[in-house]
């Protein structure tokens, strides 16, 4: 896979953990994955199927239905990590990154097919 661009050592995630409802270690931004130091393996498989979300959401649709996801948590529980932790994205992500396979194997819209939460 060409695709997505790892930056480790960035300062972008910890811009965004100010904002955020979590500790943000590593991002996906459509080709790029920004992370506060090195990736492991297992962290670039996560982001890697995050960039595989987007790309088929044509990158803005899967960033608007993330927020829409999130949104619709946070008012269910007022709790934003919750939020994070329930989005479907996120749950696919963390579902699959021990999967060494999962880039290969994974089926387009996977996300839609996962419950809403982990336990």
């Amino acid at each position: 896979m060409r695709f997505p661009i790892f930056i480790e050592n960035s300062r972008v995630p910890i811009w965004l953990s100010k904002v955020a409802p979590i500790e943000i270690y590593a991002v996906s931004f459509m080709f790029w994955v920004f992370s506060r130091g090195p990736i492991s393996d297992r962290l670039r498989r996560h982001e890697a199927i995050h960039y595989l979300q987007q790309r088929e959401m044509l990158f803005i649709f899967q960033h608007i239905a993330y927020g829409l996801f999130w949104l619709y948590r946070f008012a269910v529980h007022r709790d934003g990590a919750r939020a994070y932790k329930e989005n479907p994205f996120e749950v696919e992500a963390y579902t699959f990154q021990n999967d060494e396979d999962i880039l290969t194997t994974r089926r387009p819209f996977e996300w839609a097919r996962m419950p809403w939460g982990w336990k």
